[in-house]
């Protein structure tokens, strides 16, 4: 395995990271939200 072979992986491997993060932190805020709305 050469780095020019890593950098693709990684690259791909750090947008799924960052989209799977971005999903889990609106669900987090949706649910947050809906709890709010059913304590008013």
């Amino acid at each position: 395995m050469t780095p020019t072979d890593v950098m693709p992986l990684s690259r791909w491997a750090k947008m799924l990271m960052m989209l799977q993060s971005s999903v889990s932190l609106v669900t987090v805020v949706l649910v947050v939200a809906r709890a709010v709305n059913i304590l008013k």
